[in-house]
């Protein structure tokens, strides 16, 4: 297809020139009918004016010179509406595809635009004191798919994550944690008490939790235990002026409790797929961020004002000044992400650096960059935020229903795929399948489909309501929809296989062609996926190609004993090739049997 437009573009470009335009762009959009051809250009549209001409009169003058022109695989041109050029191609390049995807195989789609750049992406980082929430599902996903988006098109990708283990809500978990977790109310809820005796106090097991959640329910305690009791809450701040201190008993605790909530977080993340490459230890480099501040003010980019906190000076980016240090001179969450930022520049050497964080940070990360850029750690365009919208839990009216912790309407991720796994397995058992360790095998590996797909499948910038019913639904716009096409197509191959059927193009068959139609245009996806940083175009074009496919193969058989079974048969491998690679992207294996 490439070659096609290119041959077309420079027919076109040819004209435009004679008629007095310098370097014409020409640029070419898929179609969304078939009826209106395979791409279109508006490039009459965009010209007229510069031409004093009619859109449509420009538009036939093109259309009579490609028409006059002999361009392999260009089937026809015509004009639609005020001065769109739509392209069909021929047979011949549908089948082209279908041949170029079998014998590329996993490298089908694989682009060069960023071949040579090293990317590194920031993404989850969770506080050590709650289970992993819908909220954090949505950021790991977003910023693994996104790193696959990279790696198609050619970057080498890092991942990082920032342990946020330090500061007021630690010591709220550490102590929640003697508090709420002792054996007995008998037991002093004091730190000596513990480093003397830890057997009194309760582990994740005894209590019955998940030791993320086993932290969860601590800060919990602490939390309340803050808020109710000036005594308890004056407890808690020495804890951080002890830990700050190194204060060894308080580090101990510190390292139990960051331990079973790393545990915890480490456990969800394997299970999603989710790693990291370069994990940043808050404690390590929180003090580091003063030293930057310090250097602004000797540049006299910062000010001290009169009560001893430090402003920035962001005019010139047009956003709201922030402070750096307090008149305490202790530093804020931005002062030691400027450290931070430098830190990873200087470690990743790295072309672009991304944070991957809700829109809520949109702000201060822009504050953030500015501030990198004056003080010379790198350039605005280095450092780029990717957001995401909301999740929110369907309500029982079907509308949107914000997360909320202190209306319990908070979703552990754990929690979200086991009752999505113990779904699937509830419709193989209705369906009178064993409850076997194959089947529940099975239905994990669909919840996970199910759920990863339910939440890349809308623009990452999008809120959305997660439905978990319809996201484990076999028909309709669901991961397990896909799964099932791919399974249903191996067990066509692998029939053909026992049946020595053997796979070739003709390029005159035209059965099946609205499927292979689509193959030109993966390599397109991929593209467009970079471009806006957001694999949702993958997701939206796996739903597309899996539809026309199961379009097809409800009015023809495929395996039909005639003699264009093998060109069929064809059309279906390379289905199954795109729908690998695709869901590879989205961070899903793919299924043989189901």
């Amino acid at each position: 297809m490439q070659d096609i437009t290119e041959a077309i573009s420079k027919v076109i470009g040819s004209f435009l020139e004679k008629q007095g335009i310098l370097n014409p762009v020409i640029l070419f959009d898929r179609t969304n009918s078939s009826n209106h051809g395979d791409v279109s250009t508006n490039v009459a549209m965009i010209l007229a004016k510069e031409l004093k001409k009619n859109p449509k009169e420009l538009a036939e003058e093109i259309v009579e010179v490609l028409s006059a022109e002999y361009i392999e695989g260009l089937a026809d041109v015509q004009i639609a509406g005020p001065g769109f050029i739509n392209i069909f191609f021929t047979t011949e390049v549908y089948c082209s595809a279908t041949n170029t995807v079998l014998e590329s195989k996993s490298a089908y789609g694989m682009q060069k635009s960023l071949q040579g750049q090293k990317w590194a992406i920031e993404h989850t980082s969770p506080n050590p004191n709650k289970a992993l929430h819908l909220g954090h599902l949505r950021n790991t996903l977003v910023a693994m798919s996104l790193k696959n988006v990279l790696v198609a098109n050619g970057a080498t990708v890092i991942l990082d994550m920032v342990d946020n283990n330090r500061g007021i809500a630690i010591a709220k978990v550490m102590y929640g944690y003697l508090v709420s977790m002792r054996k007995s109310y008998d037991t002093p809820a004091t730190l000596e008490a513990w480093i003397n005796n830890r057997a009194l106090w309760k582990t994740p097991f005894d209590a019955g939790l998940r030791s993320d959640v086993f932290c969860e329910e601590a800060y919990r305690a602490g939390e309340s235990a803050s808020v109710e009791s000036p005594e308890d809450e004056a407890v808690i701040r020495n804890m951080v002026i002890d830990w700050e201190s190194h204060d060894e008993p308080t580090w101990k605790l510190w390292e139990y409790v960051t331990g079973l909530a790393h545990r915890g977080a480490e456990e969800t993340l394997n299970r999603l797929g989710s790693h990291f490459d370069t994990i940043w230890h808050e404690h390590e480099h929180y003090e580091e961020g003063k030293q930057y501040v310090n250097q602004g003010l000797k540049k006299g980019i910062f000010t001290k004002l009169e009560d001893g906190a430090v402003l920035t000076h962001l005019e010139a980016y047009n956003i709201p000044d922030t402070i750096l240090l307090k008149r305490d001179g202790t530093s804020l969450y931005i002062t030691q992400d400027i450290a931070l930022t430098a830190k990873k520049k200087l470690s990743h050497q790295a072309d672009r650096l991304v944070w991957v964080v809700g829109p809520e940070q949109s702000l201060a990360l822009r504050q953030l960059f500015a501030i990198c850029e004056q003080l010379g750690i790198g350039k605005l365009s280095d450092f780029t935020h990717v957001s995401y919208g909301y999740v929110g839990i369907k309500a029982d009216d079907g509308s949107f229903k914000k997360m909320s912790s202190r209306a319990g309407t908070v979703v552990r991720i754990d929690d979200l795929l086991d009752t999505a796994r113990d779904g699937i397995l509830a419709q193989f058992e209705s369906q009178g399948k064993p409850v076997d360790e194959k089947t529940k095998a099975l239905s994990e590996s669909l919840a996970l489909a199910a759920v990863k797909f339910a939440m890349l499948k809308p623009d990452r910038d999008q809120g959305t309501t997660f439905d978990l019913k319809q996201s484990i639904e076999t028909k309709g716009d669901s991961g397990v929809y896909v799964l099932y096409t791919y399974a249903r197509i191996q067990s066509i191959l692998k029939k053909a296989q026992e049946t020595s059927i053997t796979l070739s193009v003709d390029t005159q068959n035209i059965s099946g062609v609205e499927v292979s139609k689509l193959f030109m245009f993966y390599s397109q996806v991929i593209e467009r996926a970079q471009k806006d940083l957001s694999a949702h175009h993958v997701a939206q074009y796996l739903l597309e190609l899996t539809s026309a496919f199961n379009s097809w193969y409800g009015k023809e058989i495929i395996l039909d004993g005639e003699k264009g079974q093998g060109h069929k048969l064809a059309v279906a491998k390379a289905t199954a090739t795109i729908i690998q690679n695709g869901m590879a992207i989205l961070g899903i294996q793919t299924l043989d049997e189901i």
